[in-house]
């Protein structure tokens, strides 16, 4: 078992619960065992800012699936949600990125573990340091790299999600 750490977003009708319905999916999963979530944070548009407003949050599991079928129940969960392909950091119903997986560095076209951006969005930083602030990862504490990033307006909207809510 390892444990994995989700960011999850949503900017397209009932953002709340597209992500309360994207983490029952996730942690349904007879392979994946719910450890922890953030607050729900809204947040701005990051990369492509002509869109509306977003709500994020992290979450954290322990799994004994490998990297790729992670990604796979991703994709499956996003899909289950609603989410259509868009252009890239465009608008969507939901997104779910794996952050990282016990101390797995995975480095390919379509995966890559640690996520490649995680240390430059406060939108992802904030919220996982909520669940996990003395986690190292490349080197570096979350709770540390979260102090440093401006929240850039953030605000909690609600409070953390749990199984059965």
């Amino acid at each position: 078992m390892a444990e994995v750490g989700f960011s999850l977003g949503s900017n397209i009708g009932d953002k709340q619960g597209n992500l309360a319905r994207a983490l029952e999916l996730l942690f349904a999963d007879p392979a994946m065992t719910f450890r922890a979530c953030s607050s729900f944070y809204k947040t701005a548009p990051w990369g492509y800012e002509d869109q509306d407003w977003f709500v994020n949050l992290c979450a954290a599991g322990d799994t004994g699936l490998e990297a790729e079928s992670i990604l796979d129940l991703c994709k499956r969960v996003e899909h289950e949600v609603g989410r259509r392909d868009t252009f890239r950091w465009g608008p969507r119903v939901i997104d779910v990125d794996i952050l990282y997986y016990g101390t797995a560095e995975v480095d390919e076209p379509d995966l890559a573990i640690p996520h490649r951006e995680l240390f430059n969005r406060s939108f992802v930083l904030v919220p996982l340091a909520e669940i996990r602030p003395d986690l190292v990862l490349s080197g570096r504490r979350i709770g540390e790299e979260a102090r440093r990033l401006v929240d850039d307006g953030m605000e909690i909207v609600a409070p953390p999600w749990a199984p059965g809510k």
